[in-house]
């Protein structure tokens, strides 16, 4: 059995979180930064639609530094990954809010663009067994649930140095007993497999690529994508998209012609992830790139293979990762602005306004509300749709770049202050 929840068992986690919904008999897990699904997608239902700083708050608790990293939620534990002075940290809580351990990974923080990220943005994984973090520095660690060390290692000791002017941000994929990490930089570019319970190499591969400069820097995470037939593991970044063999690490397929067509910009790095969703897999690109939606069952190089193709838009996400939800795709641009796309044909219903501030982390769905989390704290609830609609706007006054998670009838939100469980008591 895979040790994250599968796109193929989609309709089976459904009924799961209908029946699990209430927090007092199980929780919905959220394993990775992208949840059960890796895609942004909650099954619960009653999640909260309304809050601020003392209403619809079931607990805060401080945290000992900044990081953009999503916490990770299995039953009643809480990882996640922090800065607490100049140590690199994972912490682990109950759903009370009550710290049960914290250890130290590594040292050597570094604050980069002023205050757009630290050594603790990568988020933690877990499989309901053990937990993994990886941080900037290179360094990854395996833990259990009771703090145990199960082994640590440093990636760049074993694979190279890093060379990427904001740090590797990265967050590893788990999947079927193994740890995925797309380490794209200047440095010599490569996609590795991990045994996730030793530690020990299963694959590594060169990541080939003609980027040049910035280009060849990429701040994106890989996704497993996974619909019952097709399984592979999607990587990001140096121009290009591409899909490899999850046993062996054979090139399936390539898409690029990423950049505008007016010519090569050499500071268009990769932010945004792609989503692996059942039947598609929609990829973003960077600034005043494209985005495009490919067909999985994909081979070779497809960039200019139309058939390869369901749709492409003019416009792309930069920092925050695509949604799909039911028949449309939901892109939230760096200032706030909404666009909803037809799935089936790539057609823009709208792109309307939500507040106006910096969006760094990806959409998330739930509850059938969409929310949308700004630098500044606050959280737009809007309803899925062909129709724009604002459902509630709420602050908590505090920066936000982590992703939200949702589970247990909660929604946690990890500011560079705190983590806030947003929900009932």
């Amino acid at each position: 059995m895979p040790s994250r929840i599968l796109l193929t068992f989609l309709p089976l986690a459904c009924c799961l979180g209908l029946f699990f919904s209430s927090h007092s008999v199980q929780a919905e897990n959220w394993p990775d930064w992208r949840g059960p699904n890796n895609a942004g997608i909650s099954h619960e239902e009653n999640l909260p639609t309304k809050w601020s700083r003392d209403e619809n708050v079931a607990w805060k608790v401080d945290l000992p530094g900044a990081a953009g990293s999503t916490p990770v939620v299995w039953d009643d534990h809480i990882f996640l990954t922090s800065v607490d002075g100049d140590d690199l940290v994972l912490i682990c809580l109950d759903t009370s809010g009550k710290e049960l351990w914290k250890r130290s990974v590594g040292s050597g923080n570094r604050v980069v663009r002023g205050d757009e990220g630290n050594s603790a943005s990568p988020s933690p994984v877990t499989d309901g067994k053990n937990v993994w973090c990886f941080f900037t520095t290179g360094d990854l660690a395996c833990f259990d649930f009771a703090g145990k060390e199960i082994w640590k290692t440093n990636i760049q000791d074993r694979f190279g140095k890093f060379n990427i002017q904001f740090g590797l941000t990265s967050t590893p994929v788990l999947y079927d007993g193994k740890l995925y990490l797309q380490l794209i930089h200047s440095g010599g570019a490569k996609v590795i497999a991990l045994n996730a319970e030793t530690g020990a190499e299963v694959w590594q591969i060169k990541r080939e690529s003609d980027a040049t400069d910035e280009c060849e820097h990429s701040y994106a995470s890989p996704m497993v994508y996974d619909d019952g037939k097709l399984r592979f593991l999607l990587t990001h970044g140096a121009d290009y998209s591409i899909a490899y063999d999850l046993e062996n690490g054979k090139e399936l397929w390539r898409v690029g012609g990423l950049h505008p067509p007016a010519g090569y910009d050499k500071t268009l790095r990769f932010v945004a992830s792609p989503l692996a969703a059942p039947g598609l897999i929609v990829v973003p690109s960077a600034k005043r790139g494209i985005l495009v939606a490919v067909k999985p069952e994909s081979h070779g190089n497809i960039t200019d293979k139309a058939e390869n193709y369901f749709w492409k838009y003019e416009t792309t996400p930069d920092v925050p990762s695509p949604l799909a939800v039911g028949d449309y795709v939901y892109l939230c641009r760096e200032n706030g602005n909404l666009i909803c796309l037809e799935r089936e044909t790539g057609k823009q219903l709208y792109e309307e306004r939500t507040h106006r501030d910096r969006h760094r982390a990806s959409p998330v769905f739930g509850d059938g509300k969409i929310y949308l989390s700004s630098r500044d704290g606050q959280v737009t609830v809007v309803k899925p749709g062909p129709k724009f609609e604002i459902l509630a706007e709420n602050k908590l006054d505090e920066e936000i770049s982590a992703s939200p998670a949702i589970s247990g009838g909660r929604i946690y939100l990890r500011t560079f202050k705190a983590l806030w469980a947003i929900g009932p008591k």
